[in-house]
C-alpha cells in the first residue's frame, strides 16, 4: 500500500476529528466534530449550524487543519474548507443521531455542510504488527544508544 492509500485508510477509520480554524484576530480555534463522510479522495464532510462561530471564521479564511487521534493512530490534514448548502448531499449523509444538535432533523434551516479539501496530510500508525515492529526496533535502538528509525508504514507526509 502506498502512503496516499494508507493515509486515506487511516482517515476512514475515524468517526470524530478536531477541526481547527483561524480566528479573526489570528488565533486558532479547535472543536471536535463528527465526521459525516471521509471520501476515497480524502475529502471530509461535516454537518454544522450555519450560525456557529466557525462559519464566520471560514468566511474570513478557508485554511483549516483537521486532527484525528486514536490509541495508536494519529492523522493530521490541512487544506481548504468550504461551506455548502447541498441538500442532496445532506440527505445522503443524514444520521438520526444528529437530531441532538438539529431537533428539526435534516430539514432544519440552520443545518449546513462543511467540505474539507485536504492539500496535504501526515500520519503516525503504531497499531497492529506495525506497532509491534516499531517497539522492537525502538528497544534495539535504546539498548544501542541510538535513535529509533521509522518508515512509511509508521509515518509519512503526503501531498493530496
Amino acid at each position: 500500500m502506498n502512503t496516499h492509500e494508507k493515509l486515506i485508510d487511516l482517515v476512514q477509520d475515524f468517526d470524530t476529528a478536531m477541526l481547527i480554524t483561524k480566528t479573526d484576530d489570528g488565533g486558532l480555534d479547535a472543536r471536535p466534530m463528527a465526521i459525516a463522510e471521509a471520501t476515497d479522495d480524502g475529502q471530509l464532510w461535516f454537518v454544522t449550524n450555519r450560525n456557529s462561530g466557525k462559519i464566520a471564521e471560514l468566511m474570513l479564511d478557508r485554511d483549516v487543519a483537521v486532527t484525528m487521534q486514536g490509541s495508536n493512530k494519529f492523522v493530521t490534514l490541512s487544506g481548504q474548507c468550504r461551506v455548502t448548502d447541498d441538500r442532496a448531499k445532506l440527505e445522503q449523509l443524514w444520521k438520526e443521531a444528529w437530531k441532538v444538535w438539529f431537533p428539526e432533523g435534516k430539514n432544519d434551516p440552520n443545518i449546513t455542510l462543511l467540505r474539507v479539501e485536504p492539500e496535504r496530510g501526515e500520519y503516525w500508525d503504531n497499531s497492529g504488527f506495525t506497532g509491534i515492529n516499531y517497539l522492537l526496533r525502538a528497544g534495539k535502538a535504546y539498548v544501542q544508544g541510538e535513535r529509533a528509525e521509522t518508515d512509511e508504514n509508521i509515518n509519512a507526509s503526503v501531498s493530496l
